[in-house]
């Protein structure tokens, strides 16, 4: 769901989590920004609800829909604040967060809060160390089994998902790309000796009359019946749950939910049951 954006307000938002649901989708997701400093305003202005807040929000005027972020810009916030907001978030919820995390892109706005960008990755990779010791650790904290669905193409995304996530979750990618990324993080895994981590896709959710035939058309966008077939390849590649991302990019969509609510809606009336 759009959390951000001129249309952005508590009753668009609480209309997002109702259709979504009401659709029979399993997750809702929203995105993360803390400072809407000129890099991100371009793409994401304001208001930007933050991702606990809404979430925690969502989770009381919803009944069991999963619940996360894509993806949480973990480098934004004390390590030890996430590990208690999630574990609240998620024994609040009854059990229902996912938690997607990234290394984030917005120059300014690391520089607004004071964290070095080019340590981005990481302090990444140690604030996820440390919210796991946190969860496993310490009573207080204890929060049942929230995923960490790790984003991030390059090689150390790869890495970070197999060293500290249990799914890799690529953001908006043609389907050879994830088909790549897929082949790469298993030979990142052998190399640690570690398990494949699982597969959960965002793709985009953009369709069209006619058939998209570039051959850099990324996985969602198309005809219904090729986003349908993208839903279906990317299960054979080991998807148990993909993200649709209806945001084409204009930050005016968000005074139009109704047009991405109609294109949820015909997948949901097209899709397998089977399928989350």
């Amino acid at each position: 769901m759009l959390n951000f954006g001129p249309g952005a307000d508590p009753g668009v938002l609480r209309g997002w989590a109702r259709t979504v649901e009401g659709l029979g989708f399993d997750l809702l997701m929203v995105s993360d920004h803390v400072v809407i400093t000129p890099d991100v305003a371009e793409q994401y202005p304001p208001p930007f609800y933050e991702p606990f807040t809404t979430l925690a929000w969502l989770a009381g005027v919803t009944d069991g829909i999963g619940l996360g972020t894509t993806v949480l810009i973990v480098p934004y916030r004390h390590p030890l604040l996430v590990a208690r907001m999630a574990a609240n978030l998620n024994r609040l919820s009854g059990g229902r967060l996912v938690l997607g995390v990234g290394v984030g892109w917005a120059r300014q706005e690391f520089e607004a809060l004071g964290v070095p960008f080019e340590r981005r990755g990481a302090l990444t990779d140690d604030h996820l160390r440390t919210i796991r010791a946190a969860w496993e650790d310490e009573e207080d904290y204890r929060a049942g089994r929230i995923p960490i669905w790790v984003g991030g193409n390059g090689d150390a995304g790869l890495r970070r998902a197999v060293r500290l996530g249990e799914a890799w979750h690529p953001l908006r990618l043609t389907l050879g790309r994830m088909r790549e990324g897929l082949e790469r993080l298993k030979t990142v895994a052998d190399e640690e000796r570690r398990p494949m981590p699982g597969f959960a896709p965002r793709i985009a959710l953009r369709l069209t009359e006619a058939p998209i035939t570039d051959p850099g058309r990324i996985a969602g966008e198309g005809t219904i019946d090729q986003v349908l077939d993208d839903l279906e390849q990317l299960r054979l590649l080991g998807a148990e749950t993909v993200v649709l991302d209806p945001f084409d990019g204009d930050p005016l969509e968000t005074l139009r939910p109704e047009a991405a609510w109609q294109a949820l809606a015909t997948v949901a009336a097209r899709r397998d049951p089977h399928d989350h």
